[in-house]
């Protein structure tokens, strides 16, 4: 980190900088609050500012349509690739890179299937495979948190969902960690070659499942989605495989890094572990302070369609705009003593960890269900569990999370 006179760099590089990104947050937020970078685009860390980029209408989320071609081959290589399959007819662009009307027609026909009534529903089933894998631990009196809870059970519910078989559920993660390692910022060619090996494993994966489910269609969420309409309307073959790939990688994905993170937080404030543990009413509070603390996804982009103007500076249209998800959650200026785990903080409900404005996620009931039934019956259920090892974080910016919590259930 550079010293506190000087303008800190938003270095994605910096292994210090991917390993506890908040100190070099709390640098920008102080001393560059708009930070345009050597790398071509802006950095906002202020609570406001993020918060106006993700919910102003002069703000884009289709960086291809509104930016010109990258000139970092990287960049530049994954565009033109994604171009090929979209001409090719076999991808489509997902509904988080979509703008209007695009984005609102998908979004009307998919969005029943998550609304919190719907998703309360799944309780009892998520409830289930929580104890189940809880069951599993306790007569070994120990748990790898991650890929035993963290993982399991959000993935078995994403594929109940789908109603899809669970015999490549290891394939399946595989794919989606190396798809989801393409968005760093740091991704080189290597990481672009398992990510596009990845995405057409996985299309075809998915394209093999729908084809067998048109012809025997269910009661579950794929079915529904084949079936679809509203003022004669339908989701094209490519969207559906866009959307439903969606749903496999971030339907488990962001709750996987929500539980590990969230319950590894807990872990070092012991008195909020016991206090939440001993009022079952904090669940949703706890669970909203949680991701406010440490958040799964830690940045967002948006384009300006105009020259828009934060504080002094002037950030051109079509240019980059990188908003920090993560900084914005520790803004002083909003949230009091931003580095303190408080569960009963009056405010932690306003966090950006689910951005906001029309790409608000929408998973995210489905996400806060999983996370605070799976950590609540944890620490209700084991209030003395300990660490059993070192934790251990995936080398990750975009998408924060640990990948190995080895605990013991004293």
């Amino acid at each position: 980190m550079t010293s506190s006179s000087t303008a800190p760099l938003f270095n994605p590089f910096d292994p210090a900088f991917r390993a506890d990104p908040y100190p070099f947050y709390d640098q920008l937020r102080e001393l560059d609050p708009v930070h345009v970078s050597p790398m071509g685009f802006t950095v906002l860390t202020r609570y406001e500012d993020v918060a106006r980029a993700l919910r102003g209408a002069e703000f884009a989320r289709d960086i291809e349509a509104h930016t010109p071609p990258p000139v970092d081959p990287i960049r530049l290589r994954r565009r033109d690739n994604f171009q090929r399959r979209v001409e090719e007819g076999r991808a489509s662009k997902s509904i988080l890179n979509l703008d209007p009307p695009d984005h609102t027609r998908i979004r009307r026909l998919v969005t029943q299937a998550f609304t919190p009534s719907a998703i309360e529903r799944l309780r009892p089933r998520v409830q289930q495979l929580v104890d189940d894998v809880l069951d599993r631990a306790a007569e070994r009196g120990e748990i790898e948190l991650v890929d035993e809870l963290a993982f399991t059970v959000p993935f078995q519910v994403i594929s109940d969902l789908l109603d899809m078989p669970m015999d490549m559920s290891d394939q399946v993660r595989d794919w989606s960690q190396a798809l989801t390692a393409s968005l760093e910022p740091t991704a080189d060619d290597a990481t672009l070659d398992a990510s596009e090996e990845a995405a057409e494993g996985m299309s075809e994966y998915l394209r093999g499942v729908v084809a067998h489910r048109r012809q025997h269609l269910g009661d579950d969420l794929l079915s529904a989605l084949l079936q679809v309409e509203e003022q004669g309307d339908r989701l094209s073959t490519a969207e559906l495989l866009s959307f439903t790939l969606l749903l496999y990688v971030a339907g488990h994905e962001t709750t996987v890094n929500l539980i590990g993170n969230g319950t590894l937080a807990l872990l070092r404030h012991r008195d909020e572990l016991r206090r939440w543990a001993n009022d079952p009413t904090m669940d949703v509070q706890a669970i909203d302070e949680l991701l406010r603390y440490d958040g799964p996804v830690q940045q967002t982009v948006r384009v300006p369609l105009q020259p828009v103007r934060f504080g002094d500076v002037e950030v051109p249209a079509n240019s980059m705009v990188m908003t920090v998800l993560g900084a914005a959650n520790h803004d002083p200026a909003v949230f009091d003593d931003p580095h303190a785990l408080r569960l009963d903080r009056p405010n932690a409900r306003n966090h950006l960890a689910f951005a906001a404005g029309i790409h608000y996620c929408l998973g995210a009931s489905l996400a806060k269900l999983e996370g605070s039934v799976a950590i609540g019956t944890l620490i209700r259920r084991f209030p003395d569990l300990e660490l059993a090892g070192e934790p251990h974080w995936r080398d990750r910016l975009t998408i924060r999370g640990v990948d190995r919590l080895p605990l013991s259930l004293r």
